[in-house]
């Protein structure tokens, strides 16, 4: 719960961001001569892709979070399984263990989109975010039944 609160609030400080930026581009443009109009256009093009960049980031969590829920639902979820060290961070040998066991299961059922989640988990737990984003990108796709990228 924590992580979504923190989510909402980063978004939606980026959105109030997004709008004094784009406020000044217009501000810009609006004074017309043609160093302030192309200046005003450039400034516009960051608040464009910011609000790109948050919606694909937003539509990837929703649609994670709702295979975690179905997921759950079938009672597999993967079991946090990971020794920790005294501070509670995760000890880089389990986490390699793990993953050498969720790697192994990917590979043995490529298509199942729940193979894929687990390893996603997996690569997150090894600190392995890139690919835990590209695994996880691969699940939502097996999910919903789209060609997958190899």
């Amino acid at each position: 719960m924590r992580a979504k609160i923190t989510y909402f609030i980063t978004a939606a400080v980026l959105v109030v961001y997004f709008v004094l930026v784009g406020s000044r581009g217009l501000m810009l443009i609006e004074h017309g001569t043609l160093l302030t109009v192309t200046f005003g256009v450039a400034v516009l093009i960051l608040p464009v892709i910011g609000v790109w960049f948050l919606w694909q980031n937003t539509r990837f969590v929703t649609r994670a979070n709702l295979l975690a829920t179905e997921l759950e639902a079938e009672g597999g979820l993967p079991v946090d399984e990971l020794e920790r060290d005294r501070y509670g961070r995760i000890l880089r040998d389990s986490a390699d263990e793990v993953f050498a066991r969720r790697k192994a299961d990917t590979e043995d059922a490529p298509g199942d989109w729940r193979s894929w989640f687990r390893l996603a988990v997996a690569y997150h737990d090894a600190r392995d975010t890139p690919r835990a984003r590209k695994a996880m990108q691969r699940a939502i796709a097996l999910h919903d039944k789209k060609p997958v990228q190899v």
